[in-house]
């Protein structure tokens, strides 16, 4: 009969490597971070970042100013740019020079970015809270509270987006000279408005359709046993179980925003000069496209080259929150 070593056996139990569990959060950085895509599409939003929020910086670095005319750099007939295809590219200015007024195109560029950003990024955060808030609301209530959010949500997708857009600028850009809010900073309020406004209810049907199954389960059950009060419950047990679904939309909805906000800029409804953005910079660049095709090629390569960064970190968000991926 052997007799079992009681000191050795306990030896061996912690000299094995223990399992540490993780939370789908370290699950998901440990993902993202083996995504080659994900990690280049960080770094190119990183970059955009960084180059619009110090672009006062880099313009003074450099040496060029998007406000200064330089009509000297353009052609007196044409108003072309001197230099290589019509477009001015030289060491002084490396992205070329605008036709008409001679600007220099990068200091012109990273300037847009900053308001395009600014747009689209403080757009999301609107839409988020709205859809996430009034999803929650109209998910968790019943009846009466929950029929009359259905049919707002309804009402404001019924409504046509650009006709909408077009038809209140002025209007609505007036009525904020009101509150003392005029010029470029009120066309960049509405067009914020506008995009939260009509953007919010696609992220409350989905945040409301996930709240109906999450109200059924047993955390919630017994929350409401214990007495829990409704924003409670609301914020502390059903708010942390959608932050999945609202990380992927949202990663996905940054893009749609800047799309949209150059398509606005593009229509004519975004900043006016001396300000401008990446749509902006499209809608003039048209009219110089056959003789300086440079200068229509770099704003839209920059805005495809962000756009697909966002989205392509989207889907990767989306793939590594994937319970179904089989990745560890």
């Amino acid at each position: 009969m052997s007799v079992i070593d009681t000191p050795a056996l306990e030896s061996a139990i912690e000299a094995e490597p223990q399992v540490a569990g993780r939370s789908l959060t370290q699950i998901m950085w440990s993902r993202l971070r083996r995504d080659r895509v994900a990690m280049v599409s960080v770094i190119v939003i990183a970059f955009v970042l960084l180059v619009a929020i110090f672009a006062p910086l880099i313009t003074r670095l450099i040496g060029v100013d998007p406000y200064s005319y330089n009509p000297q750099l353009v052609s007196p007939n044409g108003s072309l740019p001197f230099g290589w295809l019509n477009s001015g590219v030289s060491l002084s200015h490396p992205f070329g020079i605008e036709p008409g007024s001679g600007r220099d195109i990068f200091a012109r560029l990273i300037y847009g970015a900053r308001i395009s950003l600014l747009v689209s990024l403080t757009a999301t955060v609107i839409t988020v809270f709205l859809g996430v808030s009034l999803g929650i609301i109209s998910g968790y209530s019943r009846g009466f509270v929950d029929g009359a959010l259905g049919r707002f949500m309804d009402l404001i997708l019924a409504f046509p987006f650009l006709l909408m857009l077009l038809a209140l600028s002025n209007v609505v850009i007036q009525r904020l000279a009101t509150f003392g809010i005029t010029g470029n900073t009120a066309r960049i309020v509405y067009v914020t408005l506008i995009l939260s406004i009509f953007g919010w209810p696609y992220l409350a049907r989905i945040v409301r359709g996930q709240v109906l199954s999450l109200r059924e389960r047993e955390f919630v059950e017994a929350a409401v046993s214990i007495g829990s009060s409704t924003p409670r419950i609301l914020v502390r047990e059903i708010l942390p179980n959608l932050w999945a679904p609202v990380l992927v939309y949202t990663s996905l909805l940054i893009p749609t925003f800047i799309a949209a906000e150059a398509t606005i800029s593009f229509l004519g409804v975004g900043v006016t000069e001396p300000e401008t953005t990446w749509g902006g910079m499209l809608s003039d660049s048209v009219t110089y496209f056959i003789v300086d095709p440079l200068y229509l090629f770099i704003p839209g390569t920059l805005l495809v080259i962000v756009v697909l960064a966002f989205n392509l970190l989207g889907d990767a968000v989306r793939d590594a929150l994937d319970p179904r991926a089989g990745r560890a």
